[in-house]
Formats: C-alpha cells, sequence, structure tokens
C-alpha cells in the first residue's frame, strides 16, 4: 500500500474553523480508505500529540502526525484548505496541512516520514508547487517524489550556473558577542542571495582556520574585524572587502553584494600577503581608511591584554581573600609601593615559606601570599602584550618579539600604558618596513625569525632609552599625580565621563579604551586608581542590569524576544558584562544608548563621590570582597540602574524612533 493516494488528497476546502475540525476530516480520510480501523481512535492520538506542542511551521504549513495501534501501515493526508486554519505557527494560519499516521510499532517510520517531509517543506519550491498544484494526482507525485527520490524521475533542468563562493572572517577586541553576530549576520545575508559563505569567527572560544582548499576556490573574501585578521597572509590575491563588525551586522546583503562585485572586477582590491593585519597596503586593499585601521591597531592590543588584566587581577583578589589586605605593603627593608606587589609581604612570603614551613598567618596567608604573587607575575604582562599585540597588528609575526620589548622598556623606565602604546606602534612600523626590504633569497629564511626581530627591537629599543623614556615616564607620572590629587567636583567629573564612556558602546571601541585606562594603571597602594577601576565596572553593569529592571517592570513596551534577554541580563550585568544590553541597544539605539549613558554616568560619579574602592579589574559583584565601601557600590550600583531602567522606558513611551538608525553608535563596537 502506498503511502498517499489521491483519495487522501482534498484540495481548497473548507474543513471547518479550527485545527480539531481539520485532523477530523483527515482522519476520516483515512478511514474511508481503509487505513484506519478505528477513526475515533486514531484521532484521539493526533490530538493527544497536537497537545503536547503546536504543530504548526512558518510559512503557512501544518503537519499534525501521531503513532498509532488503529493504523496498519504509514499514510499521509493532505489538505489544502481555504481559509486557512491556525496550528499555532508564529507567523499565522496555515493552508496547507498534512496528517501523518504512522503505527504503533513504526517509530523509526515514522521518523523517517516527518524528516523528509520537513526537509521538503523548506524547500520554497515544493511548497510553491503544492499550492499550484491542480489535481490530487499532482500532489500526490510532488510528495511521493520526495519520500522516495531513488524512484523519481528527474526533471531535465538546464545545467546550473557554478554557485558563487565567498569567504568571511569575523574578530572583535573581546570576542565574545560581536564576532558571532557579525559572522550570523553575513551568513543569512549569503543564503538569501544564494551564496554560499563560509565563516571564520576569530573569537574567545578558538578559531577553526579556514581549510586552504577553500580558501583556493572562493571569490572573495569579507574582513568584518575591529582588530588585525590572524593569518591574513592565506588569502592573499583575493578580492577582498573591510569594514568593522558594525557594518556586517547591520549591513550584511550590502557588504554580501559589494564582494561578489569585487570578485567580478579585475580591478578590485586584493590581500595583500606580504603585509601584516593592519599594513598600510591592506588598508588600501581593504576598503577602510587610516582612522579605522589605527583603531583596528590599538584594540588588537587590548583584546590581548583583557586575558592577563583578568586573570591576575582576580588571582590578586582572590589573594586578599585569602591574605588579607596587608600582604600588599610593603615588607620590612624593601622599598614602598614597588610595581606588581614585588617588596610586598605577600611576594616575601611566597619566595620564603612554603608547606612545611607556613608563615606566622598560617596555611591561609601563606595560600594568599602566592596567589597575589601569581596575580602580580600576571600583571606584569599588561603593558608587554599590550604593546605586543599592537606591533603584530601592524607587521604580523614578526613584530610580536619587537613589540613584547618594547612594552617591557616602557614598564622599565616607567613610561606605563601610554610607554606600551608609542612602543607598540614603533615596533610594528619598524618591523613592518624592515620586511620589505628586497632581501637576496639566501637571506630571506632568516628574515623573520632573526633579522625582523633583532633590528626592529634594537631600533624600537634604543629609541625608548634614549629618547622617548623620560617624557613618557614624565607624562605618566603627571598623569598619576593628577588623577590622585582629584578631589570634589573634579573626582565627580571624571567619573561621569568614566560613566558615559562604558555605556556608549558597550564592549566598543570607547567601552575598551575606559577599561584599558583603568586596568593598566591599577595599583594596589595607590587609592585613586581603585576609585577608577570602581567606576568603570559599576557603570559597566549598568546597561545590562537597567534593561533587565526595565524589561521586567513595563514588559509591554518590550518584544517577547527582549524579555527574554531581559531574563539573562540580571546575570550578564551582575558579572560585569556589558554586552548583555545588546540585543536590545541593536534593535532600538537611538531610544537606549543614551539611556544607558545617563544611568552609567550617575553611578560613576557616585562612585567617586562616595570614595567607593575595587582591587579587582573584573567579576561584578562575585568579588565583592575586594570592594571598598561596598554599601555605598551597591547604592551607587542600584541609582544608576533604576536612572537607566527610568529613562528607557520613558523614552520608548514618549520619544518617537527616528526611521533610520543605522548610524547610531549602538554597534560601534567589537
Amino acid at each position: 500500500m502506498t503511502i498517499i493516494n489521491t483519495d487522501l488528497v482534498l484540495l481548497d476546502v473548507n474543513a471547518g474553523d479550527d485545527k480539531q475540525a481539520v485532523i477530523r476530516s483527515l482522519v476520516q480520510r483515512l478511514a474511508d480508505s481503509g487505513r484506519s480501523t478505528d477513526a475515533d481512535g486514531l484521532f484521539a492520538a493526533a490530538m493527544a500529540r497536537e497537545e503536547q506542542s503546536a504543530t504548526g511551521l512558518p510559512g503557512g504549513i501544518a503537519i499534525p502526525h501521531c503513532r498509532s495501534p488503529h493504523v496498519d501501515s504509514a499514510s499521509i493526508g493532505f489538505a489544502r484548505l481555504k481559509p486557512p486554519v491556525d496550528f499555532g505557527a508564529p507567523d499565522g494560519p496555515a493552508d496547507l496541512a498534512f496528517l501523518i499516521a504512522a503505527p504503533e510499532s513504526g517509530g523509526a517510520e515514522h521518523m523517517k516520514l516527518l524528516s523528509s517531509l520537513a526537509r521538503a517543506l523548506v524547500r520554497k519550491d515544493f511548497v510553491e508547487s503544492l499550492r499550484q498544484a491542480t489535481t490530487p494526482a499532482e500532489v500526490v507525485a510532488l510528495v511521493d517524489g520526495v519520500l522516495n527520490p531513488d524512484k523519481a524521475t528527474p526533471a531535465k533542468e538546464p545545467v546550473p550556473e557554478r554557485t558563487r563562493t565567498l569567504l568571511a572572517v569575523t574578530a572583535c577586541p573581546t570576542g565574545i558577542a560581536h564576532t558571532y553576530m557579525a559572522a550570523d549576520s553575513l551568513a543569512a545575508a549569503a543564503k538569501d542571495a544564494g551564496v554560499a559563505l563560509h565563516v571564520e569567527t576569530q573569537g574567545s572560544s578558538g578559531s577553526t582556520p579556514l581549510d586552504a582548499s577553500t580558501i583556493a576556490a572562493a571569490d572573495a573574501v569579507i574582513f568584518a574585524t575591529d582588530v588585525g585578521v590572524k593569518d591574513k597572509h592565506r588569502f592573499a590575491g583575493k578580492p577582498v572587502i573591510a569594514s568593522g563588525v558594525k557594518r556586517a551586522i547591520n549591513e550584511p546583503g550590502k557588504m554580501i553584494a559589494e564582494a561578489l562585485a569585487a570578485a567580478d572586477n579585475p580591478n578590485s582590491a586584493r590581500v595583500d600577503g606580504g603585509a601584516g593585519p593592519s599594513a598600510p597596503s591592506a588598508t588600501q586593499a581593504g576598503g577602510v581608511g587610516w582612522g579605522t585601521r589605527t583603531r583596528q591597531i590599538l584594540l588588537t592590543g587590548v583584546s590581548y591584554m583583557i586575558p592577563f588584566v583578568a586573570a591576575g587581577g582576580l588571582l590578586i583578589a582572590l589573594g586578599f581573600l585569602f591574605g588579607g589586605y596587608e600582604i600588599a605593603n610593603s615588607a620590612e627593608g624593601e622599598q614602598p609601593s614597588l610595581a606588581y606587589g614585588f617588596g610586598s609581604i605577600g611576594h616575601v612570603i611566597a619566595s620564603t615559606n612554603s608547606l612545611t614551613n607556613l608563615p606566622a598567618g598560617g596555611l591561609l596567608q601563606y595560600l594568599g601570599a602566592v596567589l597575589f604573587t601569581l596575580g602580580g607575575l600576571a600583571f606584569m604582562f599588561l603593558v608587554p602584550a599590550l604593546a605586543g599585540y599592537i606591533s603584530f597588528a601592524i607587521a604580523d609575526r614578526p613584530g610580536i618579539a619587537p613589540g613584547f620589548t618594547a612594552g617591557a622598556v616602557a614598564v622599565f623606565v616607567g613610561g606605563g600604558f601610554i610607554g606600551g602604546i608609542v612602543g607598540g606602534l614603533i615596533a610594528g612600523f619598524t618591523a613592518l618596513w624592515i620586511s620589505r626590504i628586497a632581501a637576496p633569497r639566501w637571506l630571506r629564511g632568516l628574515m623573520p625569525v632573526v633579522i625582523i626581530p633583532l633590528f626592529a627591537s634594537l631600533a624600537v629599543g634604543l629609541l625608548m632609552f634614549l629618547l622617548l623614556g623620560r617624557p613618557l615616564a614624565a607624562i605618566t607620572s603627571g598623569l598619576t599625580n593628577w588623577l590622585g590629587g582629584m578631589s570634589g567636583s573634579s573626582v565627580i567629573i571624571l567619573g561621569v565621563i568614566l560613566g558615559l564612556m562604558m555605556c556608549f558602546d558597550l564592549g566598543g571601541p570607547v567601552n575598551k579604551a575606559a577599561y584599558a585606562f583603568a586596568t593598566a594603571g591599577l595599583n594596589v597602594a595607590d587609592p585613586a586608581s581603585l576609585r577608577i577601576m570602581a567606576a568603570v565596572m559599576a557603570a559597566g553593569m549598568v546597561p545590562p542590569l537597567a534593561m533587565a529592571l526595565a524589561s521586567t517592570i513595563r514588559p509591554n513596551v518590550f518584544t517577547e524576544p527582549e524579555r527574554e534577554n531581559g531574563r539573562a541580563a540580571w546575570l550578564l550585568g551582575a558579572s560585569f558584562i556589558s554586552e548583555g544590553a545588546i540585543p536590545f541597544a541593536a534593535a532600538d539605539p537611538l531610544r537606549v544608548i543614551p539611556s544607558m549613558m545617563f544611568g552609567g554616568a550617575i553611578t560613576g560619579a557616585l562612585i567617586m563621590a562616595f570614595d567607593v574602592t575595587l582591587k579587582a579589574p573584573h567579576g561584578g559583584i562575585f568579588v565583592f570582597f575586594a570592594i571598598g565601601n561596598l554599601l555605598w557600590f551597591l547604592v551607587a550600583l542600584a541609582a544608576g540602574t533604576v536612572a537607566g531602567a527610568l529613562a528607557v522606558i520613558a523614552a520608548k513611551q514618549f520619544v518617537k524612533p527616528a526611521a533610520d538608525v543605522e548610524d547610531a553608535p549602538a554597534l560601534a563596537a567589537a
């Protein structure tokens, strides 16, 4: 017995006003055709399955189904409904309904029918053919063709054109949110355009490099990055379209179209395999200006610095939890306030005591001292990592060694993170310049591993020591002293500025600039740096918490997906993950972003006014033990959260959204 025949097909019928009536009609068809021994029993089984979850699918389709002892062989009934009937699909009622009935023992066959139909129903041509069929026989032939493809006689069609293939690389400074949002946006746009797209997400969860054969077969490549592209030389010679991740999220269709046009244009910009991720030739070829490229260079350094900040800072905070804050005090006979905790009581305990020779404070103090020292050692790499990967973003791998050297020199001469930025830029461009010297063939193999690192390190080292070291140290020292001497209204204004920066682009360049400023200057012996760190973290927690609160107290002004995001944003905000507010900002930037900045500015100002301090650079409320004046920290955080929530609710109720918001700063980030 065939699965479907013309007796089981109903075309353009009024089967009732609800899904129960439609299912009853199809069941009766099966019973009248001798395929069911008990119509009532089969109907009950189908409705029992329907009550578990709706069987309506997007696109006006419904597939009620069940297994039943009242069916001897798998069967399908079909009805084309006029009028359509609601089967619970999110986009409205269905005009095409399939009833799949399988024997009680036919679980595998039931699932095979479902999967075969489901795959066919995502094909627009198949669904349209069902709607255009004029006889039951045509419907039977269409359905039998997808259920028994080996038996189907394929129609003679012209040989299709070769599918166009594109590549994309997406990357942002933190590699958490925007990297994957850009990838998904481009993938969806490519699917709509009928283009094959292979994406390499260079994010924090790791990256699976594109296969060499895939790269070779591609027509063009899209670089949607706010940091340098890793191993860009793999794409050498490919037509390229480049931008930050903002454009890939907002205008993926246009980027796909531009990439296809570039593939057809023999004079289009090409990836320069000899330059680093952000080299000048790549700037010209990629279609982005020096402003964007400079931002990419700096954000690459910040991106690689952040893991050292998080790991080192949290280790230091755990050290305080176990060993007490006194382990940061200078040991007897040591210079006070030495960098990274060296010369402190904790450093002395970690280097002289052991598990068999515990200090006077016992095991906890020893563990605290070890953790504190580990954190200090990790913090030693902050400025070298910043400089090293700024240099990497300019000159690729040959720039890493001179960049780290420049960062180490910046620390040694007291230049701080400003010195790291300057040194990284000098090292990168020096390494890039040396790499472009036309060397003899016998010397080329030594260039990236010996010649470039040696001479670039020598050049930047001499410049830093002989010319730039003292001025950079004076600038850093002056900035530190100025911040430390702030009081009254001045320090509150600084808190407002930091709060505005943290909430402006939710993890983007402005947010990262404020965060890098706070973490690079973090010093447990400097109260001013601890206040800045507290203001930055508290303000960064405001956006997700404010949106969570707003979507809770006034859910009717938010969509259902936004309400779902709001529930998740509570934990994201409490953990200091500003990106938790991105879904709200992406959908409504002109009303959400100013509201979040308003709340962040209030929190930053109150943190400074209440003299709150923070000895850990990350962790949110989960590093409460590292927060000085914890009660006032919570008060400031609550005030900014409530203010931001009320502001966004008011904006959504009383401010008419603008028609064009594509250039708003919501997704200027990474």
